[in-house]
């Protein structure tokens, strides 16, 4: 039983409470206080180690920090001052920037730095080493910007009646990252609004309802670390819906019709209901000679024929789009060129290379008057020689 007792208060290892056997024995009296005796010390261990591990932590951790840069974010043309960690103000610290001492307009204060009139050329990391022995004691990513301006904000739907998605962004550089905030109310009721993962500063909001007479009420505030700004705009469902331009515009010269051509287009593949909202359709043309829009205004047809083209100038063409009944036309689509169609032209050939053959008659006798050929003197003499020879042979004969 007293063995029992023992064991018992072993394992539960009781604050000075000393146990007594029934039997009154003082040996077994003397091992419950030995063992409580036992207990308090490994506790009183047990609690000095964990001091000692929380004090560890508390220097890594403020170690740690000392090596990991902190941001520190400040307005354009202000006055900085960056404290070297938490160090006394009597401290001697020394700067660096970007791994070199630091070269702008500043001065010391303990262990502050000051900066007067920062611009972006003060951006950098900055670290602080206590003198005498040169430990780095703090860093700090200095960011300088400027607050951000009220949005500009626009909305529009080219899924209607699906929904619309509004954009936004800044007229002026803030500098620094700068988020935004939406938010979208319908009849004293928030929309659920969904970032649009193609385009960073837009986002959709499906209708709850179409041809509601409720406006929507769209709030973008710009938020930095410098400070923050918003934007509200209201607006009729009806005053937002513009589709997207007409695709796959083709302009097609018509055989044996030299003031024809044949244009054709398809709707915006975004536009989700072209049988319950339909589209009608504008189209400008004009030759290239020219600066002056012809324009045709059709229903719903995709397509038309241009009969009062110039013949064998080049055209360009374009189409817009707009719901039948409310919203404003869509944008230009991607121009277009043609030409009318071209008779093929005859080959011509120049005057200037035609060989006119020349017809020769043979005679035995040159005509009188037709050029001769100059002959050699020699000959001419030889010829006169023998005309007179005869007279001079006549002549020797009488006188002898």
């Amino acid at each position: 039983m007293g063995e029992e007792e023992d064991r018992a208060d072993v394992s539960s290892c009781p604050s000075w409470r000393v146990t007594h056997s029934t039997s009154g024995s003082s040996d077994t009296a003397s091992r419950s206080l030995l063992i409580t005796l036992g207990c308090q010390m490994a506790n009183l261990v047990t609690s000095l180690c964990c001091v000692v591990l929380a004090a560890v932590v508390v220097a890594y951790a403020q170690r740690r920090s000392q090596l990991v840069a902190r941001n520190q974010y400040e307005r354009m043309s202000s006055d900085v001052t960056m404290q070297c960690g938490s160090l006394d103000n009597d401290a001697s610290v020394s700067w660096k920037v970007n791994g070199t001492d630091v070269k702008a307009q500043h001065h010391l204060e303990g262990p502050r730095l000051m900066l007067t009139g920062v611009d972006l050329s003060h951006n950098g990391l900055y670290s602080c080493f206590q003198n005498p022995h040169g430990e780095r004691r703090d860093t700090i990513f200095l960011h300088i910007g400027i607050p951000p301006r009220e949005p500009t904000v626009t909305c529009r739907s080219n899924t209607y009646p699906k929904g619309f998605y509004c954009s936004w962004h800044q007229l002026h550089p803030t500098y620094i990252p700068t988020t935004f905030e939406v938010d979208v109310q319908h009849n004293q009721r928030s929309l659920e609004v969904q970032k649009d993962p193609d385009h960073k500063n837009r986002c959709r909001v499906r209708f709850p309802e179409v041809f509601s007479s409720f406006p929507y009420k769209v709030n973008v505030t710009a938020v930095n670390a410098l400070g923050k700004a918003s934007t509200t705009i209201s607006f009729e469902e009806s005053s937002i819906v513009k589709p997207d331009p007409p695709e796959r515009v083709t302009a097609t010269p018509i055989r044996f019709n030299a003031r024809r051509l044949e244009v054709s287009w398809h709707s915006p593949a975004t536009w989700p209901d072209i049988d319950n909202f339909p589209l009608k359709y504008f189209l400008r043309y004009r030759p290239l000679i020219r600066e002056q829009w012809q324009h045709v205004e059709l229903s719903d047809s995709t397509s038309h024929t241009i009969t009062d083209a110039y013949a064998g100038k080049e055209y360009i063409i374009q189409v817009a789009a707009k719901d039948t009944e409310i919203g404003t036309w869509s944008d230009w689509s991607v121009a277009v060129h043609a030409t009318p169609w071209i008779e093929d032209p005859l080959p011509i050939t120049s005057t200037t290379e035609v060989d006119f053959p020349t017809e020769t008659k043979t005679s035995p006798i040159p005509s009188s008057n037709a050029p001769q050929k100059a002959e050699p003197p020699v000959g001419r003499a030889a010829r006169l020689l023998t005309f007179f020879s005869p007279l001079l042979l006549g002549m020797l004969l009488l006188f002898m």
